[in-house]
């Protein structure tokens, strides 16, 4: 009996051993995995954005031909954010864009007729509400990131976090300080 007592128990040590290891593995595969799908929706709104800046920017191009410093700007900024490889590049970028955006659309108050035309209605109805799917899929994407950031830093899972080579923390989408000021804008 005693010897059945021991095996018993020398038994479910190396179960657990065994088992307790591929769990936390498993466990952080689940999380990592969920910060990666909510990164790629971020990506997957800020694309489509991306692929709505060339219309509108034609569209007010045909009122305000004189406003060339913003198209530039509005231009540069895209260009920055297709380019971005990393998190914290990505969301620098993404505010730059948004801060060129909202002075494109702030040199739109001066031309009346182009707030009137239908083109340009939806091109910034389309933008407004990927603007708002973005906010939404960063915040989405932040809540992902807790998610794994509390699980990887606490105790036992931080063992195999470094164990399993995970990343120990994941980077939120974070506003940059330039996003905090709105932007200036001349008429001249």
């Amino acid at each position: 009996m005693n010897k059945r007592i021991i095996f018993l128990f020398i038994a479910a040590v190396i179960v657990l051993v065994v088992l307790y290891p591929v769990a936390q593995y498993n466990r952080l595969v689940k999380i990592d995995q969920k910060v990666k799908e909510a990164w790629a929706q971020v990506e997957n709104v800020l694309q489509r954005r991306n692929d709505l800046i060339p219309n509108l920017v034609e569209t007010v191009k045909g009122y305000a031909k004189h406003e060339r410093e913003v198209f530039i700007e509005v231009t540069q900024a895209r260009t920055s954010l297709m380019n971005a490889k990393t998190v914290p590049e990505k969301a620098a970028a993404s505010t730059q864009l948004e801060n060129a955006l909202s002075r494109l659309l702030l040199v739109v108050e001066n031309y009346p007729q182009l707030k009137a035309s239908e083109n340009f209605s939806k091109l910034q109805d389309e933008l407004a509400g990927t603007e708002n799917r973005i906010a939404v899929e960063r915040m989405r994407y932040n809540q992902a990131v807790n998610t794994y950031n509390k699980i990887a830093k606490s105790f036992p899972a931080l063992v195999f976090v470094d164990m399993f080579h995970f990343d120990k923390e994941k980077p939120y989408f974070q506003a940059t300080t330039e996003s905090q000021t709105p932007p200036a804008v001349k008429f001249e």
